[in-house]
């Protein structure tokens, strides 16, 4: 994992692709719903601490979401 993957997801992007893309929401529900459930994640967090409180969970939750959606978009593409 860099430096970069470290901070800004938490884990690797290997690690994002098994646990989100390659999961069974994904296979059986579509990315789009991955990255619903990844959304509704933060916005529990937000609940539980706050809105004033936007700490590195949620910003990690939110950069794994754009992550799931970037690799959706490149494969549309191919």
């Amino acid at each position: 994992m860099t430096e970069f993957e470290k901070n800004a997801l938490g884990m690797s992007y290997e690690d994002v692709r098994r646990q989100y893309l390659e999961s069974m929401t994904a296979k059986l529900s579509g990315i789009e719903m991955v990255v619903a459930g990844i959304l509704s994640d933060c916005q529990e967090l937000l609940e539980m601490r706050g809105p004033a409180t936007i700490d590195q969970a949620v910003i990690k939750q939110l950069n794994i979401a754009k992550y799931c959606l970037f690799e959706t978009m490149k494969d549309e593409r191919v």
